[in-house]
C-alpha cells in the first residue's frame, strides 16, 4: 500500500462486480510470500477462477470474454 495500479484496476471492474467475486490478496503479508516471489514486479495480477488472467492492467476485452465463456459454462 498505497497501489494506485490496484486502484486502477479494481474501479475498470466496478461495473461487472456482480458477475463476479474479487479476492484481494496482499503479497506483502508472510503468508503470502510465494505470490510475493511470482509477481512482486508485475502487480496487479488477476486470476479467474484459479487461472492466470493478465497482469499490469485490466484487458476488459479479455476479461468480459473469459467471464463469460465461465458463466455460458455454467449454465
Amino acid at each position: 500500500k498505497p497501489c494506485p495500479l490496484c486502484d486502477e484496476a479494481k474501479e475498470v471492474l466496478e461495473a461487472h462486480k456482480r458477475r463476479f467475486v474479487l479476492q484481494e490478496v496482499d503479497i506483502t503479508l508472510p503468508e503470502n510470500s510465494a505470490w510475493y516471489d511470482k509477481y512482486k514486479y508485475d502487480i496487479p495480477v488477476f486470476h479467474l477462477n484459479g487461472k492466470f488472467l493478465m497482469k499490469h492492467q485490466v484487458d476488459i476485452q479479455k476479461f468480459e470474454d473469459e467471464l463469460t465463456k465461465l458463466e455460458l459454462q455454467n449454465d
